[in-house]
């Protein structure tokens, strides 16, 4: 074959490529850390968008916010946290836990919307009612700051959920965050998930090794959810594209997911917050 028609051949391979995609998957390209990330895209999870958008915005250097575990945040002025345990929000006496919230004018009507489906996969089966604020002094403040990431449980007052527009406005992400909200943190920071996964240290990034640490939680026992959520997803913060977390049962079991809450997710928070 020719020179030119090699350059041709070329020429109509990227165009079928072009007209195959979609704008988001380009206007997303420039998250993906790893070779290994492009491979799994039909299997990227919630946060794997979150790990890659943060990372990829600074986060930690942004809005004097720091983050812990890749997307909780700890404020600077003070580090009252509940980290590792649980600040609840308040139960009514109709047995519902409503969380106020308001929604900033800089949020589209689609992403109004989508927030909107991932409070509802929240509430799905859950008594969990999330309501736009009128007096209330607890309430979530939703923003499009500088990436996806929010406190974890009730901090008091007008707190910060960051839902960076349009990358983190995803049904699957806006419920991940509000699981932390609600007061849980990622599924392998259990304190008894080295019987289910293996963490593969010398796989991470040497600078996120830390969000792969194991705290003393309430797990309520409940089983350990391959599937919540919130569970890192199998390639999080890979330093060459091959795995850092294994499952233990099989190497084939899927870690995490983007749709929203898993089965138990739902009866975590039931339990939780005693839900009748």
């Amino acid at each position: 074959m020719r020179h030119t028609e090699v350059i041709f051949c070329l020429l109509q391979w990227f165009t079928l490529l072009l007209q195959h995609s979609n704008g988001s998957e380009f206007r997303n390209a420039r998250y993906r850390s790893s070779y290994a990330d492009y491979l799994q895209e039909n299997e990227r999870t919630a946060m794997d968008t979150i790990i890659n958008i943060n990372d990829y915005e600074a986060v930690d250097t942004m809005d004097g916010v720091k983050l812990r575990e890749g997307d909780i945040a700890v404020s600077s002025r003070s580090e009252k946290s509940c980290f590792a345990q649980s600040c609840l929000w308040s139960k009514s006496v109709d047995g519902h836990v409503y969380i106020a919230y308001t929604l900033s004018p800089e949020y589209t009507e689609v992403d109004r919307r989508t927030i909107k489906q991932g409070m509802d996969l929240i509430e799905r089966d859950t008594c969990v009612r999330f309501v736009p604020r009128t007096h209330q002094r607890d309430f979530l403040d939703i923003q499009p700051k500088t990436g996806c990431w929010s406190y974890l449980g009730s901090s008091g007052g007008r707190q910060t959920l960051s839902l960076q527009s349009p990358e983190c406005v995803n049904s699957g992400v806006v419920s991940h965050q509000l699981m932390h909200v609600l007061g849980f943190v990622h599924e392998q920071s259990r304190a008894d998930r080295d019987k289910y996964v293996t963490i593969m240290w010398s796989k991470i990034w040497k600078d996120r090794v830390r969000n792969f640490e194991k705290f003393k939680m309430n797990n309520m026992d409940m089983p350990y959810d391959y599937g919540s959520i919130m569970h890192f997803g199998k390639y999080a913060y890979s330093e060459d594209g091959d795995p850092t977390i294994v499952p233990k049962r099989s190497w084939n079991i899927k870690l995490g997911q983007r749709f929203g809450p898993s089965e138990l997710d739902v009866m975590k928070i039931n339990k939780l917050y005693k839900c009748t």
